[in-house]
């Protein structure tokens, strides 16, 4: 029998947004530091679009279509949405071959979308299936300049990167990614279930590079898995915790977190917020995973494990004492890195790869 996920913790933060902005950062950080999910539960329910979405989807769809408004004289941007047939059943994945996927892009303008979208739900609503529609990670700033205003969020020095993700009924397999993310949802429902990153072997991970939006995803349907096919699936849920967010709720999931999500309403829109609390000059990790794959690999097994305890004593356990012994001004990249540094080791190895 397949396990069931656990629940997600919760926190009530629907006051959250009427404490001091001091003590409003003082619970983020605190919750970042501790790098687990976390379920904000009302966490933004004052936004405008929160409210409106508790009032209907089309009173939700009538406020983001005034706050796309373009400042005179300037075109109206367009949006890349997704589309897969109804008999997806809005699961975005491989096709079947697994040389391509199972949807196809189609660039409109905001508008547009919003009306697709109004008309899907208008046939949904007649028993008739649908297909599924989903705009993803497009950056607030480029579509609704005028959003950000009513539904920032306080994040202390973060940088952070806003974007909106809006569609229909969708289901979006298990993937991960680099940065920590405070999700929000702010029209409909979505369901989380995450896995812990060292549940990596028992998620089926598909291609690294080859992927439906950047990341690599689990071959599992999460909902529907295939234990015949995939049998170890049965242990990352046993370590699995979900969730089921309304419009007004928030998620925090962190860094390399494995997290599915489905949208569970006709009309859906979450809005992010992604950061990395690591230096600017540092690149993707994902870079030395593929650099490692080709260099060490398909290595003999007793050089991999040489290399293996080269990464534990340089990366991974690596502190003040790993080049203690070598003069300061000698230790190159060895020596704490900086911009500056960053640059000079970035262009060793391209003179290196460049071969």
């Amino acid at each position: 029998m397949l396990p069931k996920a656990k629940p997600i913790r919760e926190l009530d933060a629907a006051g959250w947004h009427a404490l001091p902005l001091p003590q409003r950062e003082v619970q983020l950080n605190a919750l970042v530091a501790a790098q687990q999910p976390v379920v904000l539960r009302g966490y933004v329910a004052h936004w405008p679009l929160a409210m409106a979405a508790r009032h209907s989807g089309q009173s939700a769809s009538d406020y983001l279509r005034r706050h796309h408004s373009p400042v005179r004289g300037t075109p109206r941007a367009r949006v890349g949405a997704l589309m897969a047939m109804p008999e997806m059943q809005g699961r975005f994945f491989y096709n079947e071959q697994f040389n391509g996927f199972n949807f196809s892009p189609e660039w409109m303008t905001f508008d547009t979308l919003l009306d697709s979208l109004a008309q899907l739900h208008q046939i949904e609503q007649h028993g008739q299936p649908v297909p599924a529609m989903y705009v993803g990670s497009t950056t607030i700033a480029t579509i609704l300049p005028a959003l950000n205003a009513e539904h920032d969020l306080p994040l202390g020095e973060r940088d952070a990167l806003a974007s909106i993700w809006i569609g229909n009924r969708t289901r979006i397999a298990a993937h991960h990614d680099v940065p920590d993310n405070l999700a929000c949802v702010a029209v409909g429902r979505r369901r989380f279930t995450l896995f812990p990153p060292e549940q990596l072997s028992n998620l089926y991970i598909g291609p690294v590079d080859f992927t439906p939006a950047g990341q690599a995803i689990s071959l599992v349907d999460v909902q529907a898995p295939d234990l015949q096919a995939y049998p170890r699936f049965a242990d990352a849920m046993a370590h699995a915790q979900a969730a089921e967010l309304q419009a007004g709720d928030a998620i925090f999931i962190p860094s390399m977190w494995w997290h599915a999500i489905d949208a569970l309403e006709s009309f859906n829109v979450l809005i992010n917020y992604w950061w990395r609390d690591t230096p600017e000059y540092m690149d993707s990790p994902m870079n030395a995973l593929m650099l490692a794959m080709l260099t060490m690999r398909e290595l003999p097994p007793a050089q991999r494990k040489a290399w293996q305890e080269m990464f534990r004593h340089y990366v991974f356990e690596a502190d003040d004492s790993t080049a203690a012994h070598i003069p300061a001004a000698a230790r190159h990249a060895l020596a704490p890195l900086d911009t500056n540094a960053a640059r000079m080791l970035r262009a060793h190895l391209l003179k290196k790869l460049n071969r």
